[in-house]
């Protein structure tokens, strides 16, 4: 690096450093501290958004480094875009993070512990096989009751946090389940409206495959032929998220070339972290010569399963699900992809079930992707509060449109204490005729 580039980027390497025009465009109002999460929770200047913009404009002027101090504030920060929905100057915070975090993979030296322990999610969460034969092993530890034991011996407690979080978040899960596979191909019931490919997800696949099950049998309900293409891959949402740019990308472009090969109207979502990342293929990908066009294209075609569901008028007749359903906005649903009214919409077209907002809606839950497993103790916090305003409202159950969601909440509700739920499986129920609390 030459001494002028140097002094453009500061301490920042010259691959995607966070833009100074988007720093600068910070007035430092402090419009987003009540929507941060961490900045609630603690009240440091430097966890919140305008804070973080802060240091990293020290960065850029070559006044602070990739210390661990620097850096325990950029992990603290859980991604959520709350900040953006707030900002009343329209700062790209979304953008700027996106950069930052790559900066910091490819700058800073990590413990062993932290090395070792992001090592083993990334080597699990984003294969689904490798998932599946965890998973087995995760349904004997609770058939055989161990955490229990583990509990009662005071073992449990004396294992580090984040192998705590690992353990409670453990999902129940059944052989029958991991074995299921969506077809290849699902036919529109009646006339076709929509051609549509799904993404299967990781975590998704293994841990809620009921939750495919019942959105191919919605789409085809309301006449979409549903292609779920078998060599799909992990998206790369949760590399992308932690700042792991070449392993986000590489997947980015395999998932490109295996939904290439289907013409579909749109490429549907049921996870709100990977539709968020999909979405954003075209810019991630904006300077590949092989890639930018195509990833352009494909993200402009990625819709989630609830916005496409709002397009389409209904065709299958809806049976009445008597409920009051508290919705959770995913925050990658939400303040990154701006889809809010339509899963309200489509619940509310089961006759005789009111559907609840929340208080402090805009707060995330504490999940953020593989938030809640690094950053263990925040994420508690957040959990808490959280179910503190879901019982607020007194539901008959919980609805939201992420799997990260749906495990953080059971963790903090308590399984036993409200039914949670997909918005799709509630449509899915009405078609069949099912009262899912019943």
């Amino acid at each position: 690096m030459t001494d002028a580039l140097a002094v453009d980027f500061g301490n920042f390497d010259e691959h995607h450093p966070p833009s100074k025009d988007l720093l600068d465009d910070c007035v430092h109002c402090g419009f987003c501290l009540p929507t941060c999460p961490t900045y609630v929770l603690w009240g440091e200047e430097m966890d919140s958004p305008r804070g973080r913009i802060y240091l990293m404009n020290l960065v850029h002027e070559g006044a602070a480094t990739f210390d661990d101090t620097l850096t325990t504030h950029f992990d603290r920060c859980l991604g959520c875009m709350a900040c953006v929905t707030s900002c009343p100057s329209g700062v790209q915070y979304d953008r700027l993070i996106e950069t930052m975090r790559p900066q910091i993979e490819r700058n800073h030296s990590r413990g062993k512990g932290d090395r070792l322990f992001r090592r083993l999610v990334f080597s699990l969460f984003p294969y689904p096989n490798r998932l599946r034969v965890a998973a087995l092993g995760g349904i004997a530890y609770q058939r055989l009751r161990i955490g229990k034991l583990l509990r009662r011996i005071g073992l449990l407690d004396r294992l580090p946090k984040r192998l705590q979080a690992l353990e409670a978040l453990l999902p129940d899960v059944r052989l029958r389940d991991l074995a299921a596979r969506a077809p290849e191909r699902v036919a529109a019931v009646g006339t076709p409206r929509k051609r549509v490919a799904m993404l299967a997800g990781c975590v998704q696949q293994v841990f809620f495959n009921p939750v495919n099950a019942a959105t191919v049998r919605v789409l085809a309900a309301e006449g979409c032929d549903v292609f779920v293409p078998v060599e799909q891959d992990c998206c790369g949402a949760l590399s992308t998220h932690t700042g792991r740019e070449p392993e986000g990308l590489a997947r980015a472009r395999r998932t490109i070339d295996v939904f290439e090969h289907y013409d579909v109207d749109a490429i549907v979502v049921n996870v709100a972290g990977c539709g968020s990342t999909m979405k954003d293929y075209g810019v991630l990908l904006a300077d590949d010569p092989r890639y930018a066009e195509r990833a352009a294209a494909f993200s402009a075609k990625v819709r989630d399963v609830t916005e496409v569901l709002a397009e389409l008028p209904p065709q299958a007749a809806r049976h009445p699900i008597p409920a009051r359903v508290a919705y959770h906005d995913a925050c990658h649903l939400g303040h990154a992809q701006k889809v809010r009214s339509q899963p309200r919409a489509v619940l509310r077209t089961i006759p005789e079930l009111t559907v609840v907002d929340l208080p402090e809606a805009e707060l995330c839950c504490g999940s953020a992707g593989v938030y809640n497993l690094l950053e263990p103790e925040a994420a508690n916090d957040l959990g808490e509060r959280k179910a503190a305003n879901v019982r607020s409202v007194q539901p008959d159950a919980v609805a939201t449109a992420n799997p990260g969601c749906l495990l953080q909440l059971r963790k903090h509700l308590g399984e036993d204490e409200l039914p949670l739920f997909h918005p799709v499986e509630l449509i899915d129920a009405s078609i069949r005729g099912v009262n899912p609390l019943a």
